[in-house]
């Protein structure tokens, strides 16, 4: 938040030529990649609610809470005073805030409360609120996302999915019938396997009644202060998803379940991940045994499509504050914005932010239509879009010099949260080897894929030749090649299908040759039309 009336005219010097804060900033109706692709998906009705959201989250009050949440990152809290034990995690309440603005706005809901093009407007709703925090993002696409994977055991679904609808924050720590909402989390990955939870050792006995007694590990649980969490362990049937409560139906704690340690994290700071075991825990069976990969992959899909869309946020985040700097920032007797090499390195930045949004976009009105491009545009999508946000977020830094490198400036703090969506649900090697799955797999994605790329042919001659040189059976040493050269496609056909603006000038910079960093490259384009459209106002 900015100072009031601070002091310019110092003893030594007066300070001149700084930007103003990047502060009541409307982050929906500033931006037109994001309101365009919402509309080309479906999401026109929304257009109000997201307005009203993009004023709040671009707010110098908003702003302030994700510096906050950040510099006040989460304590585990073991025992209480008397020695009793407790697992609690203690946040700031600019976290709690945080929480409360995007929940309520309908994060968890939306996409499952009967809203028309629900996927669409969480996917908006996501991309607003990880702009002035990504730390928050994590709980909350889990609790959306596990809502699919819940419902595969109506007697769980009918406990638990409504207290994930009412889109209400409850930060209290008590039993889930005395809590206006709740969140869930996930346990999935443990020392010894990470990505292979095949790998897994944790074990389930019956307790009788729909319920198992589960003994174990988990490396990574996310995040411990939810009121559940679905997690996989072996059962007598084989592997095995399970519902764990914090607490348990006669108003206890889930005694069995302990949070050894808070993770220290290169970025995420905001948020709490941990280690967990299970010791005799508690927790409800969800689908049959046996079935516990096919029914936790109903929550992996959509938290993988989370992490497009919030890795698009960051770019649009990134891009945003490098615009605006630029804009105001002079060098050499003129803005930076009016320079040519900082002329190119932005508009490129544009447009691969604009790419990024309108897959990401794109890739939810999939989800709302049940329409099988889906299955094989997720992992396209998540692989290309995670692996670009990082090096796109180092480039917006450095459009500001050492004044974008002090944790003062929110670029630090963007800057090591950009590699996360790349490694979380799937790391590149992953995402890419379930790609080829697919493939071999799933002959009506494929085919969807397929009719989605050649709808399009005839609308650019780069384009055109990029199709034709598309091999759809590599071998998996050659996966990570077709992934990319499928998500330059894929963007392309956004791109062009929604008649943006910027659909030429991503054939030019990313379909035909160029350099390889940002602003390298001797394609005409109109640079400054695409950095006016990207500008925040």
């Amino acid at each position: 938040m900015s100072t009031l009336r601070p002091i310019a005219a110092l003893d030594t010097h007066e300070v001149l030529n700084q930007p103003p804060p990047f502060e009541d900033v409307n982050l929906f109706s500033s931006d037109r990649a994001l309101r365009d692709a919402v509309l080309a998906a479906g999401g026109a009705a929304h257009a109000a609610r997201l307005t009203a959201l993009g004023a709040r989250t671009g707010s110098a009050e908003v702003t302030q809470w994700g510096f906050e949440a950040n510099r006040n990152p989460p304590v585990l809290e073991s025992f209480d005073r008397y020695g009793h034990r407790i697992d609690e995690v203690r946040f700031h309440p600019a976290y709690h805030e945080l929480m409360r603005l995007s929940l309520e706005s309908g994060f968890a809901s939306a996409a499952w409360d009967g809203t028309p093009a629900g996927h669409v407007a969480h996917a908006a709703i996501l991309f607003l609120t990880t702009q002035p925090d990504s730390g928050t993002t994590c709980p909350m696409t889990m609790t959306a996302a596990a809502v699919p994977a819940l419902r595969v055991e109506p007697a769980v679904a009918e406990e638990w999915v409504p207290r994930i609808l009412a889109g209400r924050y409850d930060p209290a720590s008590r039993p889930a019938p005395e809590k206006a909402g709740v969140n869930i989390g996930m346990a999935m990955t443990e020392k010894q396997g990470g990505s292979d939870v095949r790998a897994n050792t944790t074990r389930a006995e019956p307790a009788g009644g729909g319920w198992y007694r589960l003994t174990g590990h988990k490396w990574f649980c996310s995040a411990p202060m939810c009121d559940a969490f679905l997690s996989l362990a072996w059962a007598e049937g084989g592997l095995t998803c399970f519902l764990l409560p914090r607490w348990l139906p006669d108003g206890t704690r889930n005694a069995g379940f302990r949070v050894m340690r808070l993770k220290d994290k290169l970025g995420d700071r905001s948020n709490a991940s941990s280690e967990v075991e299970y010791h005799g825990a508690l927790a409800q069976r969800v689908g049959e045994e046996g079935r516990g990969v096919a029914t936790i992959i109903r929550m992996v899909s959509q938290t993988r499509l989370d992490c497009v869309l919030g890795s698009a946020g960051q770019m649009r985040a990134g891009l945003a504050q490098a615009l605006w700097h630029s804009a105001h920032r002079s060098a050499f007797q003129r803005r930076l914005i009016d320079q040519p090499l900082m002329e190119a390195v932005l508009a490129d930045l544009a447009v691969e932010s604009e790419a990024a949004t309108a897959i990401a976009l794109r890739l939810a009105q999939a989800f709302d239509d049940d329409d099988p491009l889906a299955r094989l545009l997720t992992p396209i999508a998540k692989y290309w879009v995670c692996k670009r946000a990082p090096a796109h977020v180092c480039e917006a830094m450095e459009c500001h010099g050492g004044a974008g490198y002090v944790e003062t400036s929110p670029m630090p703090r963007l800057f090591r949260q950009s590699p996360l969506n790349a490694i979380w649900e799937g790391s590149g090697n992953v995402i890419a080897l379930d790609l080829l799955r697919a493939l071999g797999r799933e002959p009506e994605g494929v085919e969807a894929l397929r009719g989605f790329l050649a709808r399009q042919r005839g609308r650019d001659g780069a384009y055109d030749r990029w199709l034709d040189g598309l091999d759809f059976s590599p071998s998996e040493a050659g996966a990570r090649l077709l992934v990319e050269r499928l998500a330059l496609a894929a963007q392309a056909a956004v791109l062009l299908d929604w008649e943006s603006p910027v659909a030429e000038a991503f054939c030019r910079l990313r379909l035909e040759p160029r350099g390889s960093a940002y602003g390298a490259f001797e394609a005409r384009i109109d640079a400054p039309a695409i950095i006016e459209r990207a500008m925040p106002t």
